[in-house]
């Protein structure tokens, strides 16, 4: 499953250095000026999960492959985004194609780090963000709004006025400064505006950047943010992005172990970061465990099994049979499938099945 989580903000606050401690595969340029990342930085991140390693240790399995997601590092959004500015119309459209949004947000004071914006106000940045993303939902419902408009006029195009009727809800929405995740659009209702992909439908998890000293507690500018967000429904991940990537860059366990201890950290808060934004694209996983890999697999939630099998390959949901299934905690108090089998706690499932956060599976299926 290729899904997108796109890290944005305000030039200079740490975007760039957040993408690189997290990436494994790319490396971000992380420069103090503006618009130093024009091209979207794309990288892969594993998805840290502790079940993985437990599985691994009952199985003893050649390899063990995590699941992931892909980071798009986009360039810093300026006032009048939505108007072109600072090449406003390009980043914009980047946002637009991912699944979710990581909002990096400066929360600390360092006068050798470039701020354009005036005294270090969290908020206020936020708001930059979030104004630039409405102002081009807006023009994007206004424009559809001129194309279903005489058709729902005319009475007799039912799904016209119904359309009309949602996007004349979401411009009100955001003439108010207001996103659309906020509106609380049913599915069906969300239908009426899955075609213009809008900027402010997309789930967001905020990063308070903090200094060094306050990246266990947070300060008097993180906590003005979660104050912000918290009618948002939205997480808050208070973190070091400096730290994070120095983390990232040493080479063995041993290495990063004693690292976190002097900082005394018992993991990466990337780790955490990783975790939510799994978190907010409402994803599960599940798990295939062998003698040749233990590997994590990706779903989104409510999936069925021949589905969830699609997910390794295609003809595994075209001749679908059956799953055996095992429950994680099942597996690892018995410690083996055969042990859990001979317990009872192996059970077959058919085509309805909906498959649940942690199930270790083995698929039948027959082309």
């Amino acid at each position: 499953m290729a899904l997108q989580v796109g890290i944005v903000g305000l030039p200079n606050v740490g975007k760039s250095t957040l993408f690189n401690a997290v990436s494994i595969s790319a490396k971000a340029q992380a420069s103090n000026y503006r618009f130093c990342t024009i091209d979207p930085n794309v990288g892969l991140v594993d998805v840290p999960d502790e079940r993985m390693k437990k599985l691994a240790e009952l199985v003893n399995p050649n390899r063990i492959v995590p699941t992931q997601l892909e980071i798009v590092d986009i360039a810093g959004l300026v006032k009048g985004a939505s108007k072109g500015e600072g090449l406003g119309n390009k980043f914009l459209g980047n946002i637009r194609e991912v699944d979710a949004i990581i909002h990096v947000i400066r929360c600390f004071e360092d006068e050798n780090v470039l701020r354009e914006e005036g005294a270090i106000n969290p908020v206020s940045d936020k708001e930059i963000i979030d104004t630039e993303l409405q102002l081009k939902d807006l023009e994007s419902v206004e424009k559809k709004m001129q194309k279903v408009e005489k058709q729902a006029r005319v009475g007799s195009d039912a799904k016209a006025k119904a359309e009309f009727e949602v996007l004349t809800r979401c411009k009100e929405h955001l003439e108010k400064g207001k996103s659309i995740r906020g509106l609380g659009l049913s599915k069906e209702e969300k239908l009426a505006i899955e075609d213009l992909c809008l900027l402010t439908e997309k789930p967001v998890l905020y990063v308070a950047n903090v200094d060094e000293a306050s990246m266990h507690t947070g300060n008097k500018y993180s906590e003005a943010l979660i104050a912000n967000v918290k009618d948002e429904g939205a997480e808050v991940i208070i973190m070091n992005n400096s730290i994070e990537a120095q983390i990232a860059e040493l080479e063995t366990e041993d290495d990063k172990a004693m690292f976190m201890d002097e900082y005394k950290m018992t993991e990466p808060a990337l780790h955490r970061l990783i975790r939510s934004a799994y978190k907010l694209l409402n994803l599960d996983t599940y798990f295939t465990a062998g003698v040749q890999e233990v590997r994590a697999w990706t779903i989104h939630k409510g999936w069925k099994a021949p589905q969830a099998a699609s997910v390794i390959h295609t003809d595994f949901e075209k001749g679908f049979i059956k799953a055996e299934v095992i429950a994680y905690n099942d597996f690892v108090k018995y410690g083996s499938e055969s042990a859990c089998r001979d317990n009872g706690k192996l059970r077959i499932e058919g085509k309805e099945y909906i498959v649940q956060d942690g199930d270790v599976m083995h698929f039948r299926f027959n082309v």
